[in-house]
C-alpha cells in the first residue's frame, strides 16, 4: 500500500459514489491523503491500512431504531466496543440495532464495508442523524472511506466538522461512549 495526495490520477475502474466523494471534497478544498487496498476483513488488515494513513479509521456504524423511523451514523473510535443500551440512552431512542443493507444504499448510496461520514453527501433528504463519540472530536485527523471499501482517506478533523459537513447541511450530535465490559 502507498500513501497518495488527494484523488487517483486515473479513474478507471472507479465506482462512480467514489469518484463523486473526490469531487466534493476537492470542490471544498479540503485535503486529504488516500491508500488504495484490499477489502479490510479482519482487524489485522485494518491495522495495516491505519498504518499507513498514520491514523486510526474510525469505526462507522448505520443503525436505526426498531420501527426504522429513525437511521444514525455512528462515528467512534474503532477499538471501542460498542454498546446498544449506552448509546440508546443517549439519543432517547427505542432499541438500536444495525441498519438493512439495502437502508445503507438507500440513504447513504454505501453498501455493508464501505461505511463512512462521506455517505452523507447521498443524504439529500437528511434522514439520517449524525452521532460522534466525543474521542472521535479529539484527534486531529479523521480516517474514513471515500464511499468505497477499497480505499481509505486521512483528513483533518477539524475540515470535517467545519466544511464538510455544514456543505452536507448535516449537523451531529455528541455522545460519550465508554465501549468497556
Amino acid at each position: 500500500m502507498e500513501l497518495f495526495n488527494g484523488r487517483p490520477e486515473n479513474l478507471d475502474g472507479r465506482l462512480p459514489r467514489e469518484v463523486r466523494t473526490y469531487d466534493y471534497l476537492d470542490n471544498l478544498g479540503i485535503v486529504y491523503k488516500r491508500t488504495d487496498h484490499e477489502p479490510a476483513n479482519n482487524m489485522e488488515a485494518c491495522n495495516e491500512i491505519d498504518a499507513v494513513l498514520g491514523v486510526q479509521i474510525c469505526k462507522n456504524l448505520f443503525l436505526c431504531n426498531r420501527q426504522k423511523t429513525s437511521f444514525y451514523l455512528l462515528l467512534m473510535p474503532g477499538d471501542k466496543k460498542f454498546k446498544t443500551k449506552e448509546l440508546s440512552a443517549q439519543i432517547n431512542s427505542a432499541r438500536l440495532s444495525f441498519a438493512e443493507p439495502e437502508d445503507m444504499l438507500k440513504y447513504l448510496d454505501i453498501e455493508p464495508g464501505a461505511v463512512s461520514i462521506m455517505g452523507l453527501v447521498n443524504d439529500k433528504d437528511h434522514k439520517v442523524q449524525l452521532l460522534i463519540d466525543e474521542d472521535v472530536l479529539k484527534d486531529e485527523y479523521l480516517g474514513c472511506h471515500p464511499c468505497v471499501c477499497t480505499s481509505s482517506l486521512k483528513m483533518k478533523t477539524e475540515d470535517v466538522i467545519q466544511t464538510f459537513l455544514p456543505s452536507t447541511g448535516h449537523e451531529y450530535k455528541i455522545v460519550h461512549l465508554v465501549g468497556e465490559d
